[in-house]
This record gives C-alpha cells, structure tokens and sequence, in this order.
C-alpha cells in the first residue's frame, strides 16, 4: 500500500510547525485587508452603496444592468442580507486581489519562459481539479477558522483562470510585432509593458472575469469553516432543512454573480453587455 497522504499530512504538519509565525503573519495581513474591504462597503448607507454600483453598471453596460443592480440588491436588503451579503463581496474581491496579484506575474512568467510554463501547468490542473473542500483542511491548519482560511483556499480555487489566461494573451501577441519592437531596440521592459500587455489585455481581462466568478463559487464552501457571509445562510439553510431560507441566501448569491460578472466583462473588449 502506498499511503501519499500520510507524507502530504507530515509536510502540512512540518511547516505549520516550522512556518508557525510566519502564518501569523499572513493572517493578520489578509484579516485586515479583508475587514478594510467590508468595513468599507458597510460604512456607508444601504442605499448609497446600491447606488454607487449602479452608477457603475450604468456606465459600463446601460439601462438594463442598472435596472437589475436596482432591483436585486434592494431586494437583498429586503431580505435582511444586506451585511452578509457584504461580507460576501469583501471576501471575494480581497480573494480576487490576491489571485490576481500572484496570478498575472506568474502567467507572464510562464509565457516568457517556456521550462516555467511546463513546471506551472501541471500544478493549475492540480488546482482546478482537486475538490474544492480537501483546500479547507491545510487552510484552517495554518490559519485557523474565520475569513483568511476561507480567502486562503478561495486564492488557490481562483487563481488558475489568471494565469493561463495571462500566459494565452502574452502568447497570441503577433510575433512580427515582437519582433519589430526588438529591431527598434526596445529593452525587454519597454516590449512588455508597452506592446505585449496592451495587446493581452482582453484575454488577461478574461481571466479577471473568470477569477472574480470562480472566487464567488467558493462563498458556499468557504462557508463551512466559519467564514461568514452569504454562504453561511446557504449552509445553514441545507443543515437545518430549510428549505426557504436556503433559497434566499442563493437567490443573493445568484444577484450578486450576475452584477459582478456583467460588469466585470464590460471592461474587456465588448463593451456593452445585454442585461
């Protein structure tokens, strides 16, 4: 019999020995950005905040999206979810940050450097297909329970889309365009910064999309170890068989995806999206 997991557990246990206080670290960083990010939304009164996003949605889409942002999230606060749903969209843009923050350096990393691309891609298979709930085990190891195990396990869920995106949109730049930049005697620096990314920017802001929505998935499960919000009505709705209570916590799950994602897509090369 070969027990893999036995070693996996042995190294998780070695480094939250060994890396104990650097795990400290990280979470105090991650609790205050993600309490920053909510404390924010909160602040402000129900009302504002609702008309600020459809402000946004407005302006990046039209009539439609702002009718629905409107209308969804005043039914939310109807509802009485307003501060879990809150919650909700800080855990997820903080995760997404992250995601973000690590995953477009490292997808132009492996588009530049072909060994890395194939180091990379093995462990975004790993990523993407290991379920979702074996990422909250060495998370509440390291962090405990709360909202950073949740951000923790949400960046590595989110994370792929971002670089493989980031690595097909440096990829497809037209290699005479490359190659004509070079001739000019442009500096590696001055090629990515000024051709390679400009021209990407539609597939890296498909991936941003594609983070955004793939770190929303996670609020359910995320949920499970004590990380609040949306996914904690979710759960408490399928634990205690209620049925309603389940349906209103994803019907503001559902609001939320639709607002988030039909306005993250307006930045990228449509601009205006059928609500």
């Amino acid at each position: 019999m070969i027990h893999i997991g036995t070693y996996i557990e042995q190294f998780i246990n070695w480094l939250t020995l060994h890396f104990g206080a650097l795990f400290q670290v990280i979470k105090v960083v991650v609790e205050s950005v993600v309490n920053a990010v909510e404390w924010t939304l909160m602040f402000p009164p129900f009302y504002v905040v609702i008309a600020l996003i459809a402000f946004l949605a407005w302006k990046r889409t039209g009539w439609g999206l702002m009718l629905f942002t409107l209308l969804g999230l005043t039914l939310i606060w109807g509802m009485g979810y307003w501060a879990q749903t809150m919650a909700t969209l800080a855990l997820i843009l903080s995760a997404a940050f992250i995601a973000l923050l690590m995953g477009i350096p490292l997808g132009i990393w492996a588009a530049k450097t072909p060994m890395a691309g194939k180091l990379i891609r093995p462990v975004l298979d790993l990523m993407q297909t290991m379920p979702a709930f074996v990422y909250l085990i060495p998370a509440v190891l390291f962090f405990g329970l709360g909202k950073v195990p949740g951000a923790f396990a949400t960046v590595i869920f989110a994370m792929p889309p971002a670089v493989r995106l980031t690595t097909l949109g440096i990829s497809q730049v037209p290699k005479d365009i490359v190659e004509a930049t070079r001739s000019f005697g442009a500096t590696p620096r001055q090629l990515l910064f000024k051709v390679e990314l400009p021209l990407a920017l539609p597939t890296i802001l498909a991936g941003v999309n594609q983070t955004i929505m793939m770190a929303l998935s996670m609020v359910v499960i995320s949920a499970m170890i004590a990380a609040g919000g949306l996914g904690e009505v979710v759960l408490k709705g399928i634990t205690q068989l209620k049925i309603g209570l389940g349906f209103e916590g994803g019907i503001a799950v559902v609001i939320l995806a639709v607002i988030l994602d039909r306005i993250t897509q307006s930045f990228g090369p449509v601009k205006k999206i059928n609500a």
